[in-house]
């Protein structure tokens, strides 16, 4: 049951996403050839319209396709006969759908559970907290520069950023800023390092501030992919941290067996957590300015408009065909990877 939900909820928010790009073209006046949910050969479709609807046999990914390869075709309603605004809007519309996605399911997550707020509810015997004089009550702002809104952005911070040895903490009390620097500390035998202030009790903020901290909680998993990208790129985590379809499903199937004996609430709000992570990764990777990616594609629009002239076709197709193929060998490493931890 657990796989299936896995497939079910990655394919609908892949489906979002191509969404994002339909829509887009649909109201550029772009005409769109095929949509698809999977890859590889057709298994049902139907034509409505200009539009071939499809679902392909290997339950992965998904497409909108526009014909935007095809440079040579200027005929009204192609993709490149459209401006370079109207057509970065295109690109852009599929991650900013998985944002807006990852948006919905936060309002949904915190009207239901609520959010732990950065007021200090303790301050622990003998911690760097308690030698800087924060004091329980005080409202936590900032760590080393990045605001925090939630609990969970102090916990993020510390967690990516381990191998710091001290935090400059900015601090509210009666009204006034404070600043503070702490150094995390083993306080007990067994613990890892404490910074030595403990959280309070969550609240919920009703459905207007459940709009709003649903926005605060997106930034947080935009924050935890960013985060987990410097950690792989300045080796503090390996490729084999890295999970893709294979790892994402056994990894759901291993939540659905952990929270259905707890109930259909608990099992619910476990797979929307795990459908946020997974939204907005794809959201914030798919903006990366990576060649074959959506942000790779806004690079050249980009460049376009700043230029007025279009980067010859046959050079961005190099780059766009290079960078497939490297994602590609990356997607198959994971995929062995993924494969080899299942057993």
């Amino acid at each position: 049951m657990g796989i299936i939900i896995a497939i079910l909820l990655f394919s609908f928010i892949v489906i979002f996403h191509e969404l994002g790009h339909f829509l887009m073209a649909k109201k550029n006046g772009i005409r769109v050839n095929e949509f698809s949910l999977g890859l590889g050969p057709t298994l049902i479709g139907r034509q409505i319209g200009e539009t071939f609807f499809c679902i392909k046999l290997f339950p992965i990914g998904g497409a909108c396709m526009m014909g935007e390869d095809d440079v040579d075709d200027m005929s009204p309603g192609s993709f490149n006969s459209k401006s370079v605004w109207a057509r970065m809007s295109v690109i852009a519309g599929g991650p900013v759908f998985n944002l807006i996605l990852a948006w919905i399911f936060c309002v949904i997550l915190i009207g239901m559970t609520g959010y732990t707020p950065t007021t200090v509810a303790e301050v622990l015997e003998g911690s760097s907290a308690q030698e800087q004089g924060i004091q329980a009550g005080d409202v936590l702002k900032e760590i080393n520069g990045r605001n925090l809104y939630m609990w969970d952005d102090l916990n993020l911070y510390t967690l990516t950023h381990s191998a710091e040895t001290s935090y400059e903490v900015v601090y509210e009390r009666d009204g006034e800023e404070y600043t503070a620097l702490l150094e995390p500390k083993v306080l007990e035998e067994g613990q890892s390092p404490l910074i030595g202030v403990v959280a309070g009790e969550q609240e919920k903020p009703g459905i207007f501030g459940s709009m709003q901290y649903g926005l605060y909680k997106v930034k947080y998993w935009i924050n935890y992919t960013v985060d987990c990208l410097r950690m792989l790129f300045t080796g503090q985590a390996g490729l084999r941290d890295l999970s893709g379809p294979v790892g994402i499903v056994d990894v759901v199937n291993d939540v659905y067996e952990t929270a259905a004996p707890e109930g259909a609430r608990v099992l619910f709000l476990s797979m929307l957590n795990f459908g946020i992570l997974l939204t907005a990764n794809l959201g914030v990777m798919n903006l990366l300015p990576l060649p074959a990616l959506d942000g790779g594609r806004l690079v050249f629009l980009i460049l376009e408009a700043v230029r007025r002239k279009r980067v010859p076709p046959e050079k961005e197709g190099m780059v766009h065909f290079a960078g497939f193929a490297l994602l590609m060998v990356l997607m198959a490493v994971v995929m062995f990877n993924d494969i080899m931890k299942l057993f």
